[in-house]
């Protein structure tokens, strides 16, 4: 299992090229060095990266809590599923995210912030990560609280 924890900082170039962490890419699992799956976060200001792997589980427990013959669920999965896409890795370490989906997270500059998500990592402006971090305080207590939990 893969963990992807703490953060880094980098650049995206002109044509939205950014370089993985190497911390991050060594935790990618053998076979799957060459690409990862990318979708917009569905609440936060984030794009999502999975290892194929990570992504092939997460879809299918997913699809397995829905009603294939239920139009609603049908869109939910269709929704979830068409709005991630493949990224190639290239041969430096780079994946090339669009300038649309640069945009749809806040990033007008090249700073970009890899934050780990354990079984997958997140790419954030780095200004909107700060304005989204939880308060010391409230951090701590929603921590208390779910760790207490059974």
């Amino acid at each position: 299992m893969s963990t992807f924890i703490g953060k880094y900082e980098a650049k995206a170039d002109v044509k939205g090229r950014i370089f993985i962490p190497s911390a991050y890419r060594k935790l990618l699992p053998d076979g799957q060095k060459e690409r990862v799956v990318m979708r917009k976060d569905a609440e936060n200001d984030c794009l999502v990266v999975f290892p194929e792997s990570v992504w092939n589980e997460k879809v299918a427990d997913f699809k397995s809590k829905l009603d294939e013959w239920n139009p609603v669920d049908q869109m939910l999965l269709m929704q979830f599923v068409s709005d991630a896409e493949w990224l190639d890795i290239d041969s430096q370490g780079r994946i090339l995210i669009s300038r649309k989906n640069l945009m749809a997270i806040g990033i007008e500059n090249s700073d970009v912030l890899f934050v780990g998500m354990i079984d997958r990592f997140a790419v954030w402006s780095k200004s909107k990560y700060e304005q989204a971090r939880l308060a010391p305080s409230d951090f701590a207590a929603l921590l208390k609280e779910r760790m207490l939990k059974k």
